[in-house]
Order: structure tokens, then sequence, then C-alpha cells
């Protein structure tokens, strides 16, 4: 893992990211997805130096992940993230960038779009929280019971988080010991467990909860989308991409066959060369 750099973004609140190719006058920002030992480098590590030829990239640990600081007191996640992603773009210097997200990224990348959208160019959504609404697949999905097991009692055990990354992924050797002990050691530690605790109870809160339930604003949206769904997908499953393909004013769907959850890694050519020519078009 490389060291990245942390930042202060507001009332303490410091985040760790990886930039490259500062040169260019455009910016992208990864923002990774929310399961257990997520963080940008992840998610992102072989993606940022093909984006880096082109834009100015940055590969943000969101709060609670990866190195930033991982506070208990916020509001929904989404909201929470998005602030804080905005932060970043103010202390940067950044005054406009576009938004790639996978998962709870997606999320926030959208919840950032909706809220700030002088800040956000177009948006790439791989699997999005948030967004996705399960037309025929049942809830909870498969990967978010996995997701809720990690933690449960009688606690975290590297077993649960192996189960629950072969969701992730339909190409099954993409997940290896040294994957499942890296995740391990960073999702395990007390300060993790209490943000993901903290993350979760964000979204059932009575009085902010409809934040999360991004569908019902998707309308509002004016950037082009792209919206990226692995057709194996058991976290976000492929139907979920219906609504907000529908409601999205500027939308287009792009669907991966023998993909989970991880467009960005089991598509990695693919992927790459889809969102370049999107972002750039």
């Amino acid at each position: 893992m490389t060291e990245g750099k942390y930042i202060e973004v507001r009332d303490g609140l410091r985040l760790h990211y990886h930039e490259a190719g500062v040169e260019h006058p455009e910016t992208v920002i990864l923002l990774h997805g929310g399961g257990p030992g997520a963080s940008a480098w992840s998610n992102f590590a072989r993606n940022i130096p093909v984006f880096a030829k082109t834009y100015r990239t940055i590969a943000v640990d969101q709060p609670g992940f990866g190195r930033s600081d991982k506070p208990t007191e916020h509001p929904q996640y989404f909201t929470h993230s998005a602030q804080a992603v905005v932060g970043l773009l103010d202390r940067l210097g950044i005054e406009k960038a576009h938004l790639v997200g996978n998962s709870l990224g997606g999320g926030t990348a959208v919840r950032l779009a909706l809220d700030h959208p002088a800040r956000a160019g177009r948006l790439v959504l791989m699997g999005p929280g948030g967004l996705s609404v399960n037309v025929f697949a049942p809830d909870p999905t498969e990967g978010v019971k996995n997701l809720g097991r990690f933690a449960a009692p009688p606690g975290p055990s590297k077993e649960k988080l192996e189960a629950f990354l072969r969701v992730m992924v339909h190409d099954q050797s993409l997940i290896t010991d040294e994957i499942v002990n890296e995740r391990f050691a960073a999702a395990s530690t007390p300060e993790s467990l209490a943000a993901m605790r903290a993350m979760g109870a964000s979204f059932m809160h009575p009085d902010t909860f409809e934040q999360g339930m991004l569908w019902r604003e998707a309308h509002r949206l004016r950037q082009r989308v792209l919206l990226i769904w692995g057709r194996e997908d058991r976290v976000n499953p492929l139907d979920g991409a219906l609504v907000a393909l529908k409601m999205i004013p500027r939308a287009q769907l792009h669907v991966f066959g023998q993909c989970g959850h991880w467009a960005q890694l089991e598509k990695f050519d693919e992927f790459n060369r889809l969102t370049l020519d999107f972002l750039g078009s």
C-alpha cells in the first residue's frame, strides 16, 4: 500500500487519500464501497494509474474507512461522506470533479451531486447503494446479509469476512488469502467496528433515513450518469438498476456479464475504457 496523504476537511475530520495525475486540469474522485476493510486502495489501486494518464485522480478513504478518521457521531452516512468530500475539494482548490463510485461510494456520489450540483461533473456509478431498488430480487440480498453477519455475535472472523468477499465477485480466484488477511486486519479494529455500527445506525435514524433513499430524488440529477452493473451482482442485483435508469434524465446503463459487484476489478480493462470514454466524450 502507498502511504497517501492526509487533509483536515472540516471540524477536525481528517481524510486520507491517494492522488496522481496532478498536472491535468480535470479531476476524477474515486469513491470505494462499504464492506469490512474497504478502502480507496483496496478498491482502486490498479485503476488509479490508468485514470491518472488523463485526469487528476484522487481516491479517497471515506470517513470511517481506511486511514481516514472514524467518527461515530455523524449525520446520515451519504450526507456525512458527501460533506467530507466537498470539504476535500474546497481544501484542494477544486471547483468541480467527476465522481466514480462503487456501492456505498456510489451513494455518496449521488448525494453530493444532489446537494452540491455545481461541484459534480459526470457520475459513474457501479452497483450504487441507495439508488438501486430491487424490483424482483429479495431484500435483504445475500451480500447485505453477509455484511450484517460479519460483526454479529460472537464477533468478526476471517471466515465470515471471506464469505462476504466471495459474494462480491463472480471470479472466485480474486479472493486470495492475502486480500482476506489485509481486509480483516483493517476491519476488526475497535475503531473500524464502531464506525461500521455508526454507519449502519445512520441509515435507520427516524429523522434522516430518507436521505439514504436516493432513488426518490434521482429525477433531480442533471449530470450525465453512467450506471455500471455486473449481471451476477449478489449485493445490489441487476434489477435494482431499473428504477434509476427510468428516473435519471441523462442516464445510460452498461451491464457486464460474468461480473459481480466489483466491475472495476473483475472487468478491469473494459471498465477503464468504458469509463474514460464516458467521462471524456
